[in-house]
């Protein structure tokens, strides 16, 4: 067993792991056990009783936070000329078309979510290979596929994220920042935790929350009891 740092020992000494508590709770347990000497994001885990493999059981949804995600998030709109003004008005970072595929194409990925029309996928679609791996491919069903940029962009900027369970059927989702209340913490996790309740698939079978948990970057995790959380 690998041996505990000065720190883990210290967060192991506020809180018990092998419980679980309601969201609350792990917020506010999450705000004393951070110790990181930068403003760590708050992540939230939970692990679905659904088979990724099968394309009917695929967890995917988009849901705008409350309290915003705390990150300034990053954002290039790829889309013609006559949508150019609409995307920088509403805070886009980066706008453009032909010179932003061509310069991804040689590597450039210093963005954080594309925003882009349909009529220019045929365009972005090639760029696949490079977006995907790194979770930027735009897509319809979360929303960044649109012929209203503007309203995406300020989406976005605003604190809307998009999550999808992985292979594992885990959803893996960056929910605030550690300097934010633990009320804000709280709230933002709740209302990921309740759009993922409306996306069960109906045929999902058993316990479709298996367990639910929330860390900072690089703190031990908190259990969180889904007995307590309203409407599971």
């Amino acid at each position: 067993m690998a041996k505990l740092t000065k720190k883990q020992k210290q967060a192991l000494s506020k809180y018990d792991p092998t419980q679980q508590y309601s969201l609350s709770e792990a917020s506010n347990i999450l705000k004393e056990i951070h110790s990181a000497n930068y403003d760590a994001s708050v992540d939230l885990d939970i692990r679905l009783g659904v088979d990724p493999r099968k394309a009917d059981q695929m967890v995917r949804g988009v849901v705008a936070l409350p309290h915003g995600t705390g990150k300034n998030v990053k954002v290039l709109v790829l889309c013609t000329p006559d949508k150019e003004e609409e995307a920088k008005e509403a805070g886009a970072d980066y706008v453009g078309l032909d010179e932003f595929i061509t310069k991804i194409e040689g590597g450039w990925t210093d963005i954080d979510v594309i925003i882009t029309m349909p009529t220019v996928m045929a365009k972005v679609g090639r760029l696949g290979r490079v977006l995907g791996p790194r979770g930027l491919m735009p897509n319809p069903k979360s929303g960044t596929v649109t012929l209203e940029v503007g309203k995406a962009v300020k989406d976005v900027k605003g604190g809307k994220i998009d999550f999808k369970v992985d292979k594992f059927g885990i959803i893996h989702a960056s929910i605030g920042k550690a300097s934010f209340s633990a009320e804000k913490i709280a709230d933002n996790a709740d209302e990921v935790i309740q759009m993922i309740s409306k996306l069960k698939p109906s045929s999902a079978k058993g316990t479709y929350f298996k367990s639910i948990s929330m860390s900072t970057t690089q703190s031990l995790g908190v259990k969180v009891d889904k007995s307590t959380i309203s409407g599971l």
